[in-house]
Order: structure tokens, then sequence, then C-alpha cells
């Protein structure tokens, strides 16, 4: 049996006797939630945490004053930027930047494919907020917040994650990412279910991890998949084709985007670039 073959077996097995090691969400993702959550929560109690965290910090001061919050007098304080972001929006967008901090190795092979997951997750979450901006800007009110779809977009495939730090034990295979990310289309739907709910994330952002690979939208209305999925079409991720391209027809037809080369429209593509900018 191959080294692969073994890899996919033992992850097989660990998964059906839920024996996976999975990742803990960062202490200061965990502390924004809990303050969030009680009764009595302040911004300025939420700025004290996560002043705690000098690169967060930093990262959130610079979403404040990013072309995509779209104020063009700078804030200069974390009170003032979270205050400029808001308490519905901070909860969500604060967990999806500590994100980050768990995509890490000493060993340089698999840090290597973290960072090229985290990279590709952050893409997949910007074209996907892009997206439903732009659908927000021309349907209106709905149910989806921005926000809300910045972290559905990082957690989206967090089981890869987990994926490939098990593979650490499997040297040989470490360099042939297109392996892993095979594991990854197989069994990270599975694993990135395990993960949310040890999170203890609400269901919408498990429903997303469990669906957003089939190649078909939503069934009543536009959700988070869809914008998801849109995003995987925009990097061409799905293997058939095909059903790819029925799928893009669809969502251009329900004027989820406003033409299958959506992403080349200055109002989506620039709201791409700004978002991603934050996260680099």
């Amino acid at each position: 049996m191959s080294a692969q073959q073994q890899l996919l077996q033992i992850i097989e097995q660990k998964l059906a006797q839920d024996n996976l090691i999975l990742p803990t969400l960062p202490e200061v993702a965990l502390k924004v939630r809990q303050q969030t959550d009680a009764p009595n929560v302040s911004l300025n109690a939420l700025a004290d945490i996560i002043s705690n965290d000098t690169a967060l910090a930093a990262r959130v001061i610079k979403l404040a004053n990013s072309a995509f919050i779209g104020r063009s007098i700078k804030v200069s304080s974390l009170n003032q930027a979270v205050t400029r972001i808001g308490l519905s929006q901070i909860r969500n967008i604060v967990i999806a930047m500590a994100l980050e901090q768990i995509f890490t190795s000493s060993h340089q092979a698999l840090q290597q494919q973290l960072t090229w997951q985290w990279q590709r997750n952050v893409q997949i979450t910007s074209i996907a907020v892009a997206c439903l901006a732009f659908y927000n800007s021309q349907h209106g009110h709905n149910n989806l917040s921005l926000d809300v779809l910045t972290l559905v977009g990082l957690v989206h495939n967090i089981g890869a994650l987990a994926l490939i730090n098990e593979a650490e034990q499997f040297q040989d295979i470490l360099g042939e990412p297109r392996f892993l990310q095979h594991v990854s289309r197989k069994l990270a739907p599975k694993v990135s279910e395990k993960i949310l709910s040890s999170w203890q994330f609400e269901e919408q952002f498990i429903y997303v991890v469990k669906h957003w690979g089939f190649i078909k939208p939503e069934a009543e209305q536009a959700g988070y998949t869809d914008f998801i999925r849109l995003a995987m079409i925009a990097k061409d991720q799905y293997e058939d084709k095909a059903l790819q391209q029925r799928l893009l027809d669809y969502y251009v037809a329900q004027k989820l985007v406003p033409s299958d080369k959506f992403m080349q429209q200055p109002e989506i593509n620039t709201v791409y670039q700004n978002i991603r900018a934050v996260f680099i």
C-alpha cells in the first residue's frame, strides 16, 4: 500500500472512530465570541480584548480604514476602528481574521501547504463577498450579511487544515499538493462539519461546509452557499465543467452576477481587491 493510500485510509478510520485531532479556535476569537454573547456587551470591552493581539488589532484598524468600509476620515485607534465596524459585524470579522493564526506549522513543507490553503480561502472569500455586495446593491434588503459571508468563506473548507496536519507523518507526500487537494475534496466537508460543531458554530455555517461542493443552486432563494459556489466557479475549481457552466448560467439568469465574465465587472473586481487587501 502506498503512503498516499495509507494516509487516506488512516484519515477515514479516524473520522469513523471520531479520533481525528481537530484544530482549536484561537483564544482571542473565543474571548470575542464570549463577550458578544454577554448581555452587557460593550465595544470598549471588545477593543480591550482585541488589543492584546497586536497583529489582529492592526488588521482591524486596517479594515476600518479600508475602501471596503468606505469612509474618507481615517481612524487611528482600535476603539475608533471597532466603533466604525460596529457591534453587529465585529464578532464575525474578528473571528475570521484570527483564523490565520491556526494555519501554521514548524514543518516547512507543511507550512507551504497551509499557506496555500489560507491564501485560497482568502481568495474564495473575497470573490464571494464581492459578488454578494453587488447582489445586495441590485436587490435591496435581504437576509445575507457581508460579515457573515466573510466568516463563512474562511471556514468553508476548514477541514483541509486538519487533513494537511494529519499528513505530517507522511513525509514523502508533503511535496505533492495535488494529492492533498484530492484528499481535501474527498474528506474536507466531513472534517469541516466536525470542526465547526466542536467550535459551536451556528447551523448556517455548518450547512455551507456540507453543501458548497454540490454543483447546484439553493432550492428557494440565494444563500451563502451560492456565493461560495460563484467564487469556486470564478477560480474554475469544479471538476465537472459542464455542470459548472450550467450553474453559472443559472446564476446569471437569476441576476446574482451581471454576466458570466463577472470578475471583469469593475463593481465586483474593485470590491474583491479591497477585501483581499485587508487579509494580505
